[in-house]
């Protein structure tokens, strides 16, 4: 996960390969509320490991439940509905998932069992209404304490109290499907008799609602329905462990990459892998909209594969009632299209983890789009005059996800720009490791690929600048001046003669290297402390006077340009490698300096050393370096000098951001 203040995201061309999807939010914070109400143990495979049901886990421990890895398997050791804890605070972030269904579960426990609960989130979650479910509640006896405003979290859950079960429980169901979610599963554990469940208004979202009575029945609990205005619980409902659950992939994040398909995959298609035509949620349905704006969809029973078909895309009108998370991508689709796209019923959007409407009308705005909206729809006019834009995501994974499609931007414009993603974590919520995944299945042309380089004598701290500009920008790191050495331990380790230059030449396009933290990995090893050897040095001296091998290795260096950028180290990467880098840093320092620096390097690793013969072996190799015929130390002509003498690290990781701002279009 990229855990870093913004992504910038090159211009992307093409897509084709296998995504697999993480697990359902929805299902996973269902089946783990469910088991965790059950009696017995129930093992749970293939669960979303995300912010949301990170909260929910952390509350179920809280309440008593016990709680274990067994493999690859989540097991829950159910309450059997007897609480453990009688006096709790929650913090449920901003995980919906979580808040409502614990607050109902929590208030009928506390009201039958008698204890005292306060769930609360961030700021947020204190502004996302929760009002209807808490008069349904208190409709039926349940003491809830307002903390904050009325009808938001937080709240105090008390009892015990009298529950009246004896007439039907209203709840709305035009603001929020959760909430009759919530009231279906925490009201079995009081089932004493039949109780009857009657919606007011229309219900949004039914897919999530055939979701949860799915689950219900997995549990032990057949819910009987008239239609969609009510539901019965049956008197002696009791939550069973179905022993072991798997969680299906998350049908919404699916979205993403069916767009991605029908956007970018004109060779070959996108595979999407976790969800297929007999998956238990109504985002899948999401596929019907997109065939509708012209994507190409192949089913089956856990996957889905998607190719570009008409190209531009469609402009639709659609109700969206049906899919009201997956809906959101389709606005950025719309950007691809040939004509307006209009999504309606959409009210549900001003109430999520932000106002989604006005959310996604002002960042496809910035991008140069023409946008109307309303209480409850959204139109988006295709684009064609794109504009470099950093998109704010209001802690919104939807957000982050759907905006990152607007990378394609020179699909249909000669005038490719970047997109900038602030905060690009928040899709921790759901999908944490969504553009690790995206980046492993688009592709790029190379020129779009952004290069920093920094070059520089031995010891002026290249490494651990590299390392720590990539990790701030999230890109990949190459530290050039190991690469020889690499290459002789491989050879040597491989049994080749070091003599013979083409068979080592061979072996280089094979090495898996990675470098970052100030280590150099060889596939899952970390070779860093033998490639400091001295033995390893006199290897790498024995290949690098092979042509064959430096061309291998120049290649070798190329390839490191990759998504969604790279940091490259050394002493000819500005001038000899990446001549067209985006920002050249020539770093220096005094030789004094150096030598100072290296010496408490070798110090703090039990070499003894002079510092006056520190400092003329590393003034005579500068001479060197610089008197070299083939690419010799000197900075690019459009470097920026950089003497870090006396400047700590993080001053010169500093004015190198603020250098790579100054060159960005945002």
């Amino acid at each position: 996960m990229f855990k870093i203040p913004f992504l910038d995201l090159p211009p992307l061309r093409g897509a084709a390969g296998t995504v697999r999807l993480p697990g359902s939010k929805s299902i996973s914070n269902r089946v783990l509320l469910l088991a965790a109400l059950s009696e017995g143990k129930t093992f749970v495979r293939d669960l979303l490991a995300s912010d949301d049901t990170a909260v929910m886990l952390e509350s179920l421990r809280t309440l008593g439940c016990g709680i274990w890895r067994e493999g690859d398997a989540l097991v829950i050791d159910g309450l059997g509905g007897t609480l453990r804890a009688k006096d709790a605070k929650l913090f449920l972030g901003n995980a919906g998932t979580a808040m409502r269904p614990l607050t109902a579960a929590l208030a009928l426990l506390a009201a039958t069992q008698g204890g005292s609960f306060e769930v609360s989130g961030v700021a947020r979650m204190h502004e996302r209404p929760i009002g209807d479910l808490v008069d349904a509640l208190r409709g039926l006896g349940c003491e809830i304490d307002d903390l904050g405003n009325a009808g938001y979290p937080p709240l105090r859950l008390r009892g015990p109290s009298s529950l009246a079960l004896d007439a039907p429980v209203r709840v709305r169901g035009d603001v929020s499907s959760q909430f009759l979610t919530a009231l279906l599963l925490a009201l079995p554990l009081v089932a004493e008799r039949d109780i009857r469940i009657e919606v007011i208004g229309e219900l949004i979202s039914k897919p999530y609602i055939e979701i949860t009575l799915a689950l219900l029945a997995r549990f032990g609990i057949d819910v009987m329905r008239e239609g969609w205005e009510a539901f019965v619980i049956p008197a002696g409902s009791r939550y069973r462990s179905p022993g072991e659950v798997f969680v299906e992939g998350d049908a919404s994040s699916a979205s993403y990459f069916v767009a991605l398909g029908a956007i970018a995959a004109a060779d070959a298609p996108v595979r999407i892998e976790g969800v297929g035509s007999e998956s238990l949620q109504g985002d899948v349905r999401f596929i019907e909209a997109a065939t509708a704006m012209g994507a190409e969809v192949t089913t089956g029973p856990n996957w889905l594969e998607v190719r570009r078909g008409a190209w531009p895309l469609k402009g639709i009108t659609l109700d969206c009632n049906h899919i009201p998370d997956a809906a959101m991508t389709l606005t950025v689709m719309a950007l691809y299209a040939d004509g307006p796209t209009t999504l309606t019923n959409i009210a549900s959007w001003r109430v999520k983890e932000t106002d989604r409407i006005a959310a996604m009308a002002a960042e496809l705005r910035k991008l140069g789009a023409t946008v109307d909206e309303g209480p409850d729809w959204i139109r988006v006019q295709p684009l064609h005059d794109w504009k470099a834009a950093a998109i704010h995501t209001y802690d919104d994974h939807r957000v982050a996800m759907c905006f990152s499609l607007a990378a394609f931007n020179g699909l249909v414009t000669d005038a490719a720009v970047p997109v900038r993603i602030l905060e690009p974590h928040c899709v921790a919520k759901t999908f944490p490791d969504y553009f690790e995944t995206l980046f492993g299945v688009v592709t790029a042309n190379a020129a779009d690929i952004p290069v920093i380089t920094i070059d520089g004598p031995t010891a002026s701290g290249k490494g651990t600048l590299a390392d720590e500009v990539g990790k701030a920008l999230g890109f990949a790191v190459l530290d050039s001046g190991a690469l020889y050495r690499v290459t002789g331990l491989a050879a040597r380790r491989a049994g080749l003669n070091l003599d013979d230059g083409a068979a080592v030449a061979a072996i280089v396009p094979t090495l898996a290297l990675r470098f970052g933290d100030g280590q150099v990995f060889l596939g899952q090893e970390d070779v860093s402390a033998r490639l400091r050897a001295e033995a390893t040095g006199l290897l790498a001296s024995q290949v690098a006077v092979h042509p064959a091998v430096r061309q291998a290795l120049h290649q070798l260096q190329l390839s490191f340009r990759r998504l969604p950028g790279l940091v490259a180290d050394g002493r000819d990467m500005g001038t000899a490698i990446f001549p067209s880098a985006d920002l050249k840093v020539f770093l220096t320092a005094s030789a004094a300096t150096r030598a100072e620096r290296r010496l408490k390097q070798l110090i703090s690793k039990g070499i003894s050393a002079n510092i006056k013969g520190l400092r003329e072996d590393l003034e005579a190799r500068d001479e060197r370096d610089k008197n070299r015929s083939a690419s010799p130390l000197e900075p690019a002509q459009d470097a920026q000098l950089l003497d870090n003498s006396a400047l700590t690290i993080e001053a010169s990781v500093d004015q190198m951001l603020n250098w790579w701002q100054q060159r960005r279009p945002f």
